[in-house]
């Protein structure tokens, strides 16, 4: 089924044809103008043909071919990757919220308050001192081929095939490109250290060389004290002292043996082995090339000012926040010490909560960008947007002219869609915020 079109004010069009000279000319264009206004006329279907008209479906209804201006409709295109991905993490802090409020007997839609008072009262019956929960931060990376893409694509005078991104933060490189890394930046192998000797930071169990002091769950046994003991009386929890056995990093930390999981290191040899990640932390001046994504800004090459936000929210609205590992430990509280019932019920809890509170870092670490973003957004259609629009509207092309009228009269729908998704994202952020509270963080 053709998309319905609307007319726009003839006024731009006598305007236009004025220009062009001729009172032949302009009485043909006038008598069109009547016709399509009436429809009633063959030329009104000539002027559909031709693009001298707007879209009936407006960026409200998610529409951004607009204009026909590649560049404008390149901005509409950004705000409904944008809207798109603020619903997204809006409908992801709503779940894991709710998967949260039924394993606290609440049902699906408690508000975030709620939640966070259910959360303290059952902390409060079972533990002494609180929960203690370790990660490290959500891994958001940026598509740095979306941002090359979205600065073709707006600035005609970006060419495609010499598009470079550059990533201020840190970045996954091919074995090429390490040497620039080490003149510019920090290079860093990600993988199975070598032979198991992690002289970084290790995620994942670590089998401890005899009694050694551990950052995260103990798993063996403990010469100081415990704070959880599985059912056959071995350290299932944080040890104050020293650990035998195995140690759980779920969060990332010091392996006192052999790291069994994922080593973060400094290569000794200056290069990363072929069976490990090597990753780049650069300079911002460095030129070192990211494959993949970026852990960071992605900053492609100047373009236009009207095209500087949109490659900007191309590209985070593209941004992927990794849940990070979630590390519980706690202490029985004397209400239930003993009680092997009520410490198996809370475990199971735990080990719910613990995916749950991983899926909401995430989750809320990518509102946080986007919510960043409305505000640069909705600023850049009422300045740089608009002002490169109100400049088209007045070219003597008549297509461009009327282009540029319709994309006037869809920008207001365009901020307004902007500071709605903006303050549902705060909102979103906000909510989680209470979860967060009640344990502590």
């Amino acid at each position: 089924m053709p998309v319905k079109t609307t007319t726009i004010s003839p006024r731009p069009l006598l305007r236009t044809s004025a220009l062009l000279g001729g009172g032949l000319l302009l009485g043909i264009s006038s008598i069109a103008l009547q016709g399509c206004e009436e429809g009633d006329s063959p030329l009104s279907g000539l002027a559909e043909k031709c693009g001298l008209v707007c879209p009936t479906e407006g960026i409200a209804q998610g529409n951004a071919s607009i204009s026909g201006l590649a560049s404008v409709d390149s901005f509409f295109g950004a705000v409904v990757d944008f809207t798109a991905a603020a619903d997204g993490v809006d409908a992801k802090i709503r779940a894991e919220l709710d998967a949260i409020a039924l394993g606290l007997g609440l049902p699906e839609g408690a508000a975030a308050g709620e939640i966070r008072t259910k959360i303290e009262e059952r902390l409060m019956f079972a533990v002494a001192g609180g929960l203690q929960v370790k990660y490290q931060e959500p891994k958001c990376e940026a598509s740095v081929e979306v941002a090359a893409s979205a600065a073709a694509s707006c600035d005609a005078e970006v060419d495609p095939g010499s598009v470079q991104v550059q990533c201020q933060g840190s970045c996954d490189i091919d074995a090429s490109a390490q040497a620039d890394c080490q003149a510019s930046g920090t290079l860093t192998c990600v993988g199975q250290a070598p032979n198991l000797q992690c002289e970084g930071s290790c995620t994942g169990t670590c089998e401890l060389m005899g009694a050694a002091t551990c950052d995260g769950t103990c798993r063996g046994t403990c010469t100081g004290e415990c704070t959880v003991l599985d059912s056959q009386g071995n350290c299932a929890g944080a040890c104050d002292g020293n650990c035998q056995g195995e140690c759980e990093l779920s969060a990332g930390g010091m392996c006192n043996g052999k790291c069994q999981g994922e080593c973060e290191y400094t290569p000794p040899g200056g290069m990363c082995d072929a069976n490990v990640k090597a990753r780049c932390e650069a300079m911002v001046e460095a030129n070192v090339e990211c494959k993949g994504g970026c852990e960071g800004e992605a900053t492609p090459p100047m373009v236009k000012a009207e095209c500087e936000a949109t490659v900007e929210a191309k590209a985070k609205a593209s941004v992927e926040c990794t849940p990070p590992s979630v590390e519980i430990t706690w202490q029985w509280s004397a209400t239930i010490d003993g009680d092997l019932q009520a410490q198996a019920n809370f475990r199971a809890w735990v080990n719910s909560f613990r995916g749950q509170l991983a899926g909401l870092l995430a989750a809320t670490a990518k509102a946080k960008i986007l919510a960043d973003l409305a505000v640069n957004l909705a600023g850049a259609a009422e300045g740089a947007v608009q002002g490169s629009i109100e400049d088209l509207s007045v070219e003597a092309d008549l297509k461009t002219s009327i282009g540029a009228g319709c994309a006037l009269l869809q920008l207001p729908d365009a901020v307004n869609l902007i500071n709605a998704a903006g303050g549902q994202l705060t909102a979103s952020v906000t909510a989680s915020g209470e979860v967060f509270a009640a344990i502590g963080g």
